[in-house]
């Protein structure tokens, strides 16, 4: 009988389209296995005191720092991420390990509840071992995010990472082994996406967090619904800064540009439509041209560059399809808006404007350095314009008037995200998530932590005592 093949994984440079290191992933069978060891691993971590796994989790960040350098150019050559952006996510990452070893044991602490003589309370119990699948944007935070509260809850962790970045998710694999965490507390999966559905169905497995696209979350959240299997999931968006007339135009276009331009506009929380009143729409869009113009292309390895390559040659060729098929339908590009004769996954910074239902820089996500500029009347009509979407990730107002910016912030804007004169971006501290078609569940703060946890009622009366009627 012939033994299973293991797959490859290829790294390729997005700056110049060539390949990198490959790596020899894991066989379904050997996936299972180690899923298996790692919920094996469980029963010794769950009864790990919240002191021990907070000193190991200080240790890991103590790792991401120290081998900053090196992580930082190991997302540059898989995903073609600037040097300056992966030490910044480095030290995301570094700073989430602080936190939940700070707060885990408040957020995780029992609270009792007043029930008029019998004893009760709220716990907070581990589940077992959680799958993520992650994507390939943010290599390191995306998973410190979910991996750092997971594993102080008592919970263990298996990863499925995306297939551009095998390298990055055997060197986070490697920082919890560094830093002293039992050998299968976080294990690492190199598998293809058609072996996940076998790791979710396994018994080893409690639940699944996904960050990915929504036809991946579609899959997932159905197959973990099969199996009867709680997921948290993070998907793409499309996400709207209402600017309104009173706005000052130059600071919300430098705050637009660096909502659009995180990451090279590859990220889920990244500004997308800038809808903006009438009145002051030219104004408006000619500083945002200005402001996106400064982010020019160039060598991600170099100190300084602002806007390295996209993710893959495919991923680029994309974007531009949805520009092209969004200029021939009357939108007009302010600035960039063509592929460059270059060599690897680049595209420039864009800004259209004119852009109109049934166009795709309106109705879709584009992951990319691509900024659509949408005229509304008036507050109302930017308003429903933001509403007007299948996503609820993040969203923005910039306006002079502080109190109007919160109360439309608050209550009119859907979305599990709102900020008021600053770009949307994820913090340790506050909830992560979104509503409609980008997912649901949080991530970070409080909220997070105990998204993985059987959250227990326990009740102790001093002698038996049967309750009539109780259901």
């Amino acid at each position: 009988m012939d033994m299973p093949q293991k797959p490859n994984f290829q790294a390729v440079d997005p700056a110049t389209a060539t390949p990198g290191r490959s790596y020899a992933g894991h066989t379904p069978d050997e996936a299972l296995e180690i899923a298996a060891r790692a919920r094996s691993a469980f029963e010794g971590w769950r009864r790990t005191g919240i002191a021990a796994r907070a000193a190991l989790m200080r240790e890991a960040a103590t790792v991401l720092r120290r081998r900053s350098e090196e992580f930082s150019v190991l997302m540059t050559d898989e995903m073609g991420k600037t040097l300056a952006e992966g030490r910044a996510e480095v030290e995301k990452c570094a700073g989430n390990c602080d936190f939940y070893a700070e707060h885990a044991a408040a957020f995780l602490a029992d609270q009792p509840v007043d029930m008029g003589g019998p004893r009760a309370k709220v716990t907070f119990r581990p589940l077992g071992t959680i799958l993520a699948v992650m994507p390939w944007n943010f290599p390191f935070w995306q998973v410190f995010r979910f991996a750092a509260p997971t594993l102080m809850a008592g919970n263990t962790a298996v990863l499925k990472h995306a297939s551009n970045v095998p390298g990055c998710a055997l060197a986070i694999e490697d920082v919890f082994r560094q830093a002293g965490f039992p050998e299968d507390v976080f294990r690492t999966l190199l598998i293809p996406s058609r072996d996940v559905r076998a790791v979710i169905e396994h018994d080893a497995i409690a639940a699944v967090s996904l960050t990915g696209s929504v036809e991946a979350g579609r899959q997932v959240a159905a197959q973990a619904g099969a199996a009867l299997k709680k997921c948290v999931l993070e998907l793409g968006g499309s996400d709207a800064y209402v600017v309104l007339e009173d706005a000052h135009i130059e600071g919300a276009a430098e705050v637009a540009a660096a909502a659009r331009m995180v990451n090279g506009g590859q990220s889920c929380i990244a500004g997308k439509r800038f809808i903006v009143v009438a009145e002051i729409r030219e104004a408006f869009e000619q500083a945002l041209a200005r402001a996106m113009g400064a982010f020019a292309m160039g060598d991600p390895r170099q100190e300084g560059t602002k806007l390295g390559p996209m993710q893959s040659v495919e991923a680029r060729d994309h974007i531009h399809r949805q520009v092209a098929d969004s200029l021939a339908k009357g939108a007009r590009a302010l600035v960039g808006g063509e592929v460059p004769d270059k060599t690897g996954a680049w595209y420039p910074a864009t800004v259209l404007t004119d852009v109109r239902p049934g166009m795709p820089a309106h109705d879709e996500e584009v992951f990319g350095p691509v900024a659509s500029v949408i005229e509304a009347r008036d507050e109302a009509d930017a308003i429903r314009i933001a509403n007007d979407s299948p996503f609820g990730l993040g969203s923005g107002v910039l306006t002079g008037d502080v109190e109007r910016g919160e109360r439309i912030a608050t209550e009119e804007l859907e979305a599990g995200m709102s900020f008021v004169n600053q770009n949307v971006r994820s913090d340790s501290r506050l909830p992560f998530g979104g509503v409609k078609h980008s997912g649901y569940g949080r991530e970070c703060s409080d909220f997070g932590i105990r998204e993985f946890v059987n959250i227990k009622s326990v009740l102790v009366h001093p002698e038996p005592r049967a309750i009539s009627g109780a259901e």
